[in-house]
């Protein structure tokens, strides 16, 4: 395990679990660094709490600036993985569960093929959801998703939107009174997080709250096959949003 207060001290070279990470291309330069981490942090180099090596030696292991270090530690910290705390550095975050049941989140630092598994898994989990809830929800259910829905069309704000939407999933989660599915979709909250935020920038957020409207009337209506029919539909939609900016932002 690295000593936070040595890692300073120690040559590049020296940084357990870093040493063997490869001098990595200009190209997708942030992108592979922020893979390169985690990969480091999820090999148990550091535990929860803990201080990641400074932003300077690990500008140092990877040959870069540290603007690009910076820049790279960014997606870890959305994903609720490190937390940076300014004039102090950047620590992985203590989890109430283990870590391991968050991978799914960080998928989408894996690469392609990583992130396209994982959006295709939550797609049919949705649309399973989606059916059960229509079929078993109750009145406390679809106020949630009233509220949810609202705060939807109501947010001017990516970062409202993105809770808002998150709300909403996970409610159509709790609607269908299956505590296991409710587990996995809690347990996709991050990837949710990332995905909701990128669809919803590229597309605009008035288009993605849209989306919703009529999986809530499907629910509400108690149709569960219309609640699954919608709910893979916005799924097909959201997907194939979603790989467009991905293989954007990948040139």
């Amino acid at each position: 395990m690295t000593n936070p207060e040595s890692v300073a001290k120690e040559p590049a070279s020296q940084v357990v679990g870093l040493e063997s990470l490869e001098v990595v291309r200009p190209q997708a330069l942030t992108m592979e660094i922020s893979r390169r981490l985690l990969e480091y942090l999820l090999a148990g180099n550091v535990e929860p709490g803990e201080k990641l090596p400074s932003e300077r030696r690990l500008s140092e292991i990877f040959g870069v600036g540290r603007s690009v270090v910076r820049e790279a530690i960014k997606p870890l910290a959305l994903l609720g993985l490190v937390e940076v705390r300014q004039g102090d550095g950047t620590y992985l975050k203590s989890m109430e569960s283990d870590l391991l049941p968050q991978v799914i989140g960080w998928g989408l630092l894996l690469g392609t093929k990583r992130t396209l598994d994982l959006v295709e898994a939550r797609r049919h989990i949705e649309v399973i959801v989606a059916g059960l809830a229509a079929e078993r929800r109750d009145e406390e259910d679809l106020e949630a998703l009233s509220v949810a829905l609202q705060g939807m069309h109501e947010a001017e704000k990516a970062d409202d939107y993105v809770a808002a939407d998150i709300a909403f999933h996970l409610a159509v989660a709790t609607a269908a009174k299956n505590e296991t599915l409710y587990e996995v979709m809690s347990s996709v909250r991050s990837l949710l997080q990332v995905w909701i935020a990128k669809v919803g920038v590229s597309v605009g957020l008035s288009v993605s709250a849209a989306e919703h409207d009529s999986i809530f009337e499907a629910i509400k209506n108690g149709d569960t096959e219309a609640a699954a029919q919608t709910m893979d539909a916005h799924m097909e939609w959201a997907v194939e949003h979603l790989v467009k900016t991905l293989e954007d932002e990948r040139g």
